[in-house]
Parts: structure tokens; C-alpha cells; sequence
């Protein structure tokens, strides 16, 4: 997505600044850093976050300053658990800004828009299901991984469209006709290529992903 900073008033930058900072301090606080210890930890965190550095280069730009692509937020949700998925999230967004792809005025406020929010939206939803529905292996891919992912999608568009609605950037009108109902067929690309790619982690190595737990999914069913 890669908000542009002209798109915002300074105290909506640097709210962002504030909000993004009280973020990474629960972060630090309560992440699992210390499984990073592990080579196969480490080399996942970093993959995922050179990964879709290279994936969030490939964007379709909408209007000044507005750009779609695939998000990621499940996969790094279910892989790392929340912190850690923020985290690659945010090293994928500085990838993609020393680039030159975005600026880093708008560094915070993208990297709410972009990785705080829809890790949060997917691990919310990732135990909603794993509260109420059936422990099942496929509702972990159908369910969790293929139809989360486009919840995510489309709850990160809504999210952006409210913010640049919100700030005075873009009108409610435009953002309904322009750039909100592109998310619906983002929605769809990121269900395919991110359950996918859980899929194919759950069955090649489940052990890559940490929500994954094949007792719970697999045994006497």
C-alpha cells in the first residue's frame, strides 16, 4: 500500500510515530524473541521479511500516492505468532523503503496500516476459529489460512480507506468507487497464494508454523 506522507497532516505523522512506538514497546516486551536463538526460527523471520519485501515491490498503483499488493499478514501470523509477524512485517516495509518504494516520514503510519492492524485482524480471527469451529486439518487450511487471508485483505483495505477518508485525503466517494473494491479481488489472490503457502508449510514442514499443532489438527480424527 506504501502511503504516501504528503497524503497526512504532521500530527496525524506523527501520532502514527507515537502510536507505532507504544506498539514496538509491547512488542519487545512480550514477543518470544528468544526462539530467534534458534537457527530455523531466525532464518524464517528473516526469510519472511526478505520475501515480502519483494512481493510488496510488486504493486499496482491506484491514484497519487495509493498502491495495492499482496499483504501476507496470515502467513506471517500463523508462522511467527503476532510479534514476531509484526516484526517481519516491519523489516519487509524497510526493505521496500530503502528501495526507495515508500518514505520513511510515512514509515509509521504504514506500518500500523500494513502489519500491526492485519496481524491483529488475523490473529484475532485465528482464534475465533480455533475457539468455535471443529480442530480440524482442513479447517486449519480451508478456514484459517485460504479465507483468513482474504479477511485480512479486505479488513486492511477497509482500515486504509477509513484512515485516508479520515485524515481529509481522499473523499468517501472516491475511496468507495476507486480504491476500496479493488481490495475484493486482492482479497482473492492473497487466499490463493497465502493458504498456498500454508499449505504447503503445513504439509513439507509443519513444524515452520508455529500455530500449527498437529495434534490438535491431525491426530485421532
Amino acid at each position: 500500500m506504501n502511503l504516501a506522507a504528503e497524503l497526512f497532516p504532521a500530527a496525524w505523522l506523527w501520532s502514527a510515530g507515537l502510536i507505532a512506538l507504544a506498539v514496538a514497546v509491547w512488542m519487545v516486551r512480550t514477543g518470544p524473541w528468544a526462539s530467534l536463538r534458534e537457527p530455523v526460527r531466525l532464518n524464517l523471520f528473516l526469510g519472511c521479511g526478505v520475501m515480502l519485501a519483494l512481493v510488496w515491490s510488486l504493486k499496482a498503483g491506484v491514484n497519487p500516492g495509493l498502491d495495492i499488493h499482496l499483504l501476507g499478514a496470515m502467513v506471517v501470523t500463523l508462522v511467527m505468532g503476532p510479534q514476531l509477524g509484526m516484526a517481519a512485517l516491519g523489516l519487509a516495509l524497510a526493505g521496500v523503503t530503502l528501495n526507495g518504494g515508500a518514505e520513511w516520514l510515512a514509515f509509521p503510519i504504514n506500518w500500523l496500516v500494513m502489519a500491526v492492524v492485519p496481524v491483529a485482524v488475523a490473529n484475532t480471527y485465528f482464534r475465533l476459529i480455533e475457539r468455535f469451529a471443529p480442530k480440524h486439518f482442513f479447517v486449519f487450511i480451508f478456514v484459517i489460512a485460504f479465507f483468513g487471508s482474504a479477511i485480512t485483505a479486505l479488513a486492511q483495505g477497509v482500515f486504509a480507506s477509513t484512515v485516508l477518508w479520515a485524515a481529509g485525503a481522499y473523499t468517501y466517494d472516491f475511496l468507495m468507487a476507486q480504491y476500496l473494491p479493488f481490495f475484493l479481488l486482492l482479497g482473492f489472490s492473497e487466499a490463493w497464494l497465502s493458504g498456498a503457502a500454508v499449505t504447503m508449510m503445513v504439509v513439507f514442514r509443519p513444524g515452520w508454523v508455529i500455530r500449527f499443532d498437529d495434534q490438535v489438527y491431525l491426530w485421532n480424527k
